[in-house]
């Protein structure tokens, strides 16, 4: 079986630091490969892959802000779908615009929904329906307009993560500095709470960090910058918990699926998948606002730190993530 694996190109595969849908399509592409699987990754020219790359940027248009990111996306997708030919199957990780092209080829397409920008994007995703093969990474995040072929939670290596048992006393953020992951909240609980907090992510909303962050940073609450894979494993494993008060319906939080990987559970508003991710009261604690989070904070003690790894390797993990997927193109297939 020859498999086509296309990525985006905003940033390396995988990722320095952010990037999920990057880290999805290599964690993909690398267990399929681990499987004796043919694979072709289709991402930016500075990727890592053990399998072949191909390539029409060296680097993605987020970390060369010279380049024009709608070329780059039209050119990179173009050339996967010129050598289409070459391949059983094309899994796409690029969202809606590859879904243009697939009439025009022969080669099926499975498509992983990695969230929906905008409800605009939906006519898109209808037009292509009958042939789609669409795949949510969370029952939560589906569209009833939408045929699905299946759910498949993402996958990530255990092996890149540590279970510690013994963790430091701090509360830790990890993720987007943006309103929609509710990085100011996190600092009232950890305020309420009396609580150190550990903010880490990239700042995506430059005026809310200005306005909202920066004023409340001292030495209880700290900002410090990105954290790749290197600080990652630290980071989340010596947090007490990780905050996750977010305020829109999130397709999956890869963060909170890394946390417990470390056996740290997460505090989440329950919103989106987080009822998928999270088993209330046994790997974190489920939360409607500020003020039920910090009761939650109280309650930390009761959880076991090796259920939450347990539950995470055995429900988020690279070789189940992988497998399913084979299922779903030997479905395609009809092998």
């Amino acid at each position: 079986m020859k498999v086509a694996v296309l990525a985006p190109v905003a940033w390396r595969t995988p990722p320095r630091h952010y990037g999920p849908w990057e880290q999805v399509a290599s964690n993909i592409a690398e267990g399929l490969i681990k499987l004796g699987i043919d694979v072709t990754l289709f991402a930016t020219g500075d990727s890592i892959t053990a399998g072949k790359l191909d390539a029409i940027c060296e680097q993605g248009y987020e970390e060369d802000r010279t380049q024009d990111a709608k070329v780059l996306e039209c050119l990179h997708i173009s050339n996967l779908m010129e050598k289409a030919g070459e391949f059983d199957i094309i899994h796409n990780n690029f969202d809606f615009l590859p879904l243009t092209y697939s009439r025009l080829i022969k080669t099926p397409v499975i498509t992983t929904i990695h969230g929906f920008s905008s409800e605009r994007i939906i006519p898109v995703y209808k037009k292509y329906n009958s042939i789609g093969n669409y795949v949510s990474i969370s029952n939560s995040d589906r569209s009833p307009e939408l045929n699905y072929l299946a759910t498949v939670y993402n996958g990530l290596d255990p092996k890149d993560f540590e279970l510690n048992e013994n963790p430091d006393d701090y509360l830790l953020y990890f993720g987007r500095i943006h309103p929609h992951k509710g990085t100011a909240e996190a600092i009232d609980i950890a305020k309420k709470s009396k609580r150190k907090l550990i903010i880490a992510g990239i700042v995506q909303d430059e005026g809310y960090f200005k306005n909202k962050i920066e004023p409340q940073l001292n030495d209880q609450i700290t900002y410090i910058g990105s954290a790749g894979p290197e600080k990652r494993n630290i980071l989340l494993g010596n947090a007490s918990a990780l905050l996750h008060p977010i305020s829109f319906d999130e397709p999956f939080g890869m963060s909170v699926a890394e946390a417990m990987l470390c056996g740290t559970p997460v505090i989440a508003f329950n919103r989106g998948s987080m009822p998928e991710l999270i088993k209330n009261g046994e790997t974190g604690f489920l939360v409607n606002d500020i003020d039920t989070a910090v009761e939650a904070v109280k309650s930390l003690r009761d959880i076991n730190r090796v259920d939450c790894y347990t539950w995470a390797t055995t429900q988020f993990s690279c070789d189940k993530m992988v497998a399913d997927y084979l299922n779903l193109y030997r479905k395609i297939l009809r092998y």
